[in-house]
């Protein structure tokens, strides 16, 4: 049962780094999900305060992660329809073959969502479209730096216990 659930737990770790760029699943806290996972076998001993902390963090990610793209456009000038068209650009640049289609269609799909609203300020829409882009950048930095840290802990905690584990 143990190694079932360090392999669930490997897979949720992962399963987060991936989420730090969808935006249909939480990063950090699919990843916390994957130490939780590691942490309640019986060969790992159970740290509720790094546990504890580790979830604060993942929390306090899900909630920033909806304020920071909306800052960027805000501070940039821009409108909800720059967030909206952001995250609609996000999911076909994802689904897209080009490379880095991410963060083309984020853009892309800001300055649509930006003339949108405003056709006929192509200047605000670009500027405001750029904000929306670099406040998606910020947080999707910050997810997946977040997942990747917790990406560590776990191999780390991992290879301490290897030998009980497995």
């Amino acid at each position: 049962m143990d190694i079932l659930l360090a392999f669930l737990g490997f897979f949720f770790v992962c399963l987060g780094i991936i989420g730090s760029f969808l935006p249909i699943l939480p990063g950090p806290i699919t990843s916390w999900i994957g130490l939780l996972l590691l942490h309640l076998t019986k060969a790992i001993p159970q740290d509720w305060t790094f546990l504890g902390i580790t979830l604060a963090i993942a929390v306090l990610i899900f909630f920033l992660d909806y304020f920071i793209p909306a800052m960027g456009t805000k501070r940039f000038g821009g409108t909800k329809y720059g967030v909206y068209g952001t995250t609609i650009g996000l999911i076909i640049g994802l689904l897209s073959p080009i490379p880095f289609g991410i963060l083309i269609g984020a853009f892309c799909g800001a300055l649509i969502g930006e003339l949108i609203y405003d056709s006929n300020d192509t200047n605000r829409a670009i500027k405001a479209s750029f904000g929306a882009f670099l406040g998606f950048l910020a947080s999707v930095t910050i997810k997946f730096s977040i997942s990747s840290v917790y990406f560590v802990l776990f191999i780390m905690t991992l290879w301490e216990y290897k030998e009980v584990l497995f």
